[in-house]
């Protein structure tokens, strides 16, 4: 095959339909916006209720692991510079079924996440008079904080209907605000209030291994952490993916996780001494329902904590602004590999998947009812994206072995290392958030398999010419994956039938994850396969097979 120079110029429309308009602070801030958003506000809180001091190791473990994920899809996301790339990956390595299956995990985690924005800005919009009746004592939605919601996210899909210039003008403009606020609140509540006692006087690690690990999942830290992978979403409207995908996509996780490990930091140091006199797990404080601008608050920084509610509109904001971007681009990658109807593939005059968006608005509005607050919506899409994740340590190990000269912009070092280890962290992520969370998940998975299957029976029946082929062959580990993990949770110790001990069960996950890594790459599609479902990209030097 011959090679072909896939930089494109500015302001040009490539033959999806999709314009590259984007370029690497675009990308960047993307990503940037996403992994700031509501998580900061909560996330420090939350994760010293769970472990105390000791989670500030978990904030690392937490940001060790996205950095895994996030190298491996930067190698991924310049190979395959594509439109909601994440859905694509393992369509590509392992065909029809397996790339349906991670297409859902992927839209569910992206359909998602403006909801809980949402969510986000109008519980911290309560520390004013005027919106005290948008939610109910327990934080739940009340019907005029509903209908509040759905104004909000139509506000959303309206910017994103400008097109994708508009939004990174949009996005980069809020994404400066975002950094700014958390590295400001750093230090100055860190200056006269930072109290070394704190990290020891009620114990470092008042819950053991148990409350760092669960806190990693359960305390709102994976979910902070993500984000990185909308730079790789936007693939298909990058100016020049070759060169800035990756930089964007690990730029993004190296700020992200410096500002929320030191937020955690700071945040344990300052509080007062009567915060924490009960035990870390019965942390208190006035105004601890916004806990930053709490605490500033307590510390007598009051016009700190005027800034920071400010901030709890604009940074969840920006980043459900982006995530209504991601749903639709990757439900047109659902379209383009024919797992979704073609309506989800079409664009405007602007680029815009216009369907994708309509239905990310209609989804976000449906996600109100049952998720009605966001405590009640952050375990589930922890597990949802690190799910959608795991599919990119898969299809790396089988295109290192089936396509190995491939350009690659970036080339992972160690990659033969790092892709099965950052499979298996991924595991351990999904494992910890606990058999409550898990349970619900798997309900949601087999509604996306009744949906997503259904078209493709009927695509197949009325033998349209994009029916996807679904290929059992290539994804035979995929079940015994799925349902393997939902065992190893129901019988743990992470809220399941605590049959497996702590540690016993880690090395488990990991053992199960190395067998059904292999596993994947030997029963992989072949090299004439993954060419042929390859539609956006051109593979230059393919080995002979």
């Amino acid at each position: 095959m011959v090679s072909v120079d896939q930089s494109v110029p500015e302001a040009t429309k490539d033959p999806s339909g999709l314009r590259r308009d984007v370029g690497l602070i675009g990308l960047m801030w993307a990503s940037v916006g996403s992994i700031i958003g509501s998580g900061w506000l909560y996330g420090a809180h939350d994760a010293a209720i769970q472990a105390g001091p000791s989670a500030i190791i978990s904030w690392v473990i937490g940001a060790i692991a996205i950095v895994l994920l996030a190298l491996v899809h930067a190698e991924l996301g310049g190979m395959f510079p594509v439109a909601g790339g994440t859905a694509r990956y393992p369509h590509y390595a392992f065909g029809g079924l397996a790339g349906m299956s991670f297409g859902w995990f992927s839209w569910l985690q992206a359909a998602t996440v403006a909801p809980i924005e949402v969510e986000a800005m109008i519980g911290y919009a309560g520390h004013w008079s005027w919106a005290k009746h948008f939610q109910h004592a327990d934080k739940t939605l009340t019907t005029s904080g509903l209908l509040v919601a759905v104004v909000l996210m139509a506000v959303f899909v309206g910017v994103n209907f400008f097109g994708v210039r508009v939004l990174a003008h949009t996005n980069s403009a809020a994404t400066w605000w975002k950094i700014a606020v958390p590295l400001g609140a750093i230090f100055v509540v860190a200056v006269g209030n930072f109290h070394p006692a704190n990290f020891h006087s009620a114990s470092f690690a008042p819950f053991g291994a148990k409350g760092v690990l669960t806190a990693i999942s359960t305390s709102g830290i994976i979910f902070a952490l993500l984000g990185f992978e909308q730079a790789i979403q936007l693939a298909g409207e990058s100016r020049n993916p070759k060169r800035d995908l990756p930089r964007a996509t690990l730029g993004s996780v190296a700020i992200g996780a410096v500002i929320y490990i030191l937020l955690q930091v700071v945040f344990i140091a300052a509080l007062p001494h009567a915060a924490f006199a009960n035990g870390w797990a019965h942390l208190a404080f006035k105004g601890d329902s916004g806990p930053w601008a709490g605490l500033a608050t307590v510390v007598g920084l009051g016009w700190l904590a005027v800034v920071l509610y400010l901030d709890a509109i604009i940074s969840p904001g920006g980043t459900g602004l982006i995530y209504t971007t991601a749903t639709s681009r990757v439900s047109y990658g659902l379209a383009k590999n024919g797992y979704a109807p073609k309506i989800f593939a079409k664009t405007d005059a602007r680029g815009v998947p216009w369907f994708g968006l309509i239905m990310s608005f209609v989804t976000g509005v449906i996600c109100f009812l049952p998720f009605p607050s966001w405590h009640k919506l952050v375990g589930f899409i922890t597990s949802a994206s690190v799910l959608m994740y795991a599919g990119a340590p898969l299809a790396y190990g089988v295109f290192a072995d089936k396509l190995p000269r491939l350009e690659r912009p970036y080339r992972l070092p160690a990659g033969k290392v790092i892709s099965p280890l950052s499979f298996v962290v991924a595991n351990l992520i999904i494992y910890w958030a606990g058999w409550d969370t898990l349970w619900r998940l798997g309900v949601a998975i087999v509604l996306g398999y009744l949906l997503l299957g259904t078209y493709a029976w009927y695509a197949t029946a009325s033998e349209a010419p994009d029916a996807p082929r679904l290929g059992f062959r290539a994804a035979q580990w995929l079940p015994v994956y799925l349902v393997g993990m939902g065992v190893i949770s129901w019988q743990g110790g992470f809220g399941g039938q605590g049959n497996i001990p702590l540690w016993w069960d880690i090395l488990l996950i990991a053992v199960f994850s190395i067998g059904i890594y292999y596993w994947a790459r030997a029963t992989s599609s072949t090299l004439e396969d993954i060419e042929r479902s390859i539609d956006e990209v051109v593979i230059t030097d393919a080995p002979a097979h």
